[in-house]
């Protein structure tokens, strides 16, 4: 008999311009799955991340509605204000116009935030400008949704592991490499006696790199990181060996 071919997922939520580690674990598994039909949790990373100001880090949001919608999951919630992108846009100009690779990279940048603002739900932004970030960082991994392996009903009716666990199962994975935040709830001898190794991600060790405003700031918007390095963004993925 040949040997099992093994495959590595990473199962997570759409993030709103994401750090560099989140795009350290998209390329570091075989297959990637956004998991938008959970409930969107307020004052998160879904619909904000943070810039580096002449005055420290900058929060950028994207409006979205929440009065009255409490329990909505994060492919119902509507963005509340379609004029988001330009004020965004803005901040990172003012933030930005010195870095090294802002004529280079700003107007690919600037062109994509402006794309992805076309469309009214938050997780359709998200997974546009993510993929498109993956595109500019040289990051191939495959990415589905997950209404498209599990019928949209019964995920939610499930508990956190057995949902995790059953898109492991129908996309054949061997390996569920998660962030280290699931330790907290995340039932390992489940997958075990699925054949499934739960890897975890570990977010130390990345190198800082030339940065504008003072002291470096490691977690930050990848646009930081592109801005600052253009063409050497994907080097500063690879965390220090410890």
């Amino acid at each position: 008999m040949g040997s099992v071919l093994s495959k590595s997922v990473a199962i997570t939520q759409s993030n709103y311009i994401p750090w560099r580690g989140y795009f350290d674990l998209l390329r570091s598994v075989d297959h990637v799955v956004l998991l938008e039909c959970v409930q969107y949790t307020r004052r998160d990373w879904r619909n904000r991340n943070r810039i580096k100001t002449a005055n420290g880090p900058l929060w950028l949001t994207i409006p979205v509605e929440v009065k009255g919608r409490y329990g909505q999951a994060i492919d119902e919630t509507l963005i509340a204000n379609a004029e988001w992108v330009e004020g965004h846009i803005r901040s990172i100009q003012l933030a930005y116009q010195r870095a090294a690779y802002f004529d280079a990279v700003s107007p690919w940048l600037f062109s994509l935030l402006r794309s992805a603002a076309d469309d009214p739900l938050l997780t359709k932004v998200n997974e546009h400008l993510i993929r498109g970030l993956c595109r500019s960082l040289d990051i191939a991994t495959p990415i589905a949704r997950c209404t498209d392996i599990l019928e949209r009903d019964a995920s939610r009716a499930m508990n956190a592991t057995d949902r995790l666990l059953k898109i492991c199962l129908e996309t054949g994975a061997t390996q569920y490499v998660s962030g280290p935040a699931a330790r907290s709830y995340l039932d390992v001898s489940i997958f075990e006696r699925n054949g499934i190794e739960v890897c975890w991600m570990d977010y130390s060790g990345y190198p800082e790199y030339p940065q504008l405003w003072g002291a470096f700031e490691p977690s930050l918007s990848i646009v930081d990181l592109l801005l600052n390095t253009g063409p050497n963004a994907r080097s500063f993925l690879e965390r220090n060996p410890q």
